[in-house]
């Protein structure tokens, strides 16, 4: 065993429909990839490959636990997602070939400090404290993708629909995603790739309900704190 200085961290983990966990080794969310939030946010959604960035693992929120109001910001946006879980993974991986490196799906949110992305973007500066704060990865239990077949996705927010599209809406399919994906890094097991949130991305504040369903995946709900 190593001779570590310090505690190793605790193994950031979703719990899996039916028993057990899934260990989450890094979690990459691809952008803009609905048209209509695409175009809600000022861009043209037929001119752009894929990109991505990334969320610390041990931001997962589980279980339905209340999330705090983040510090720093005063424009909290939900982004409802697909989430695709992978069990293998590997560079330069055929589109025919990614689906065999999923192992599931659960329904999650990216929240987003709006304010601080803003002004990133027009500093020119990187988004990371915009997206990768503690908490800002309110998540379902996992589903095996055996059988399953992604569907409708819905937040509502105090029992009012926000957002309402179709994972069918996707510019970028999930082998697409996947794909592209690992010609920039390698993809391991345990991986998390959240795949884009429609239009009606909106602020929540302190006491607001989010439930959050993706058809044949499952629901998350989150209040606000």
């Amino acid at each position: 065993m190593p001779d570590y200085v310090i505690p190793p961290p605790i193994q950031a983990a979703v719990p899996v429909v039916g028993g057990g966990s899934f260990p989450v080794r890094r979690i990459y969310c691809v952008g803009r990839n609905y048209a209509e939030h695409a175009r809600e946010m000022g861009h043209d959604p037929d001119r752009e490959l894929p990109f991505f960035f990334t969320k610390p693992a041990d931001a997962v929120l589980t279980g339905g636990a209340d999330m705090p109001y983040p510090s720093m910001t005063a424009d909290l946006h939900h982004e409802m997602e697909l989430v695709v879980a992978l069990q293998s993974g590997g560079t330069d991986i055929s589109e025919a070939d990614a689906m065999r490196h999923v192992w599931g799906y659960a329904a999650g949110l990216d929240m987003t400090r709006r304010d601080l992305q803003g002004e990133a973007k027009k500093a020119g500066r990187p988004w990371d404290m915009a997206k990768g704060f503690d908490h800002s990865v309110p998540i379902s239990d996992l589903v095996a993708a055996h059988g399953v077949a992604p569907g409708r996705i819905e937040l509502r927010v105090n029992g009012v629909v926000r957002q309402s599209s179709d994972v069918a809406k996707l510019i970028w399919s999930v082998p697409e995603t996947i794909a592209y994906l690992s010609k920039l890094v390698r993809l391991e097991a345990g991986d998390l790739v959240f795949t884009g949130t429609p239009e009606g991305v909106a602020a929540v504040q302190r006491g607001d309900l989010l439930e959050g369903t993706v058809d044949g995946v499952g629901s998350v709900r989150v209040r606000i704190v």
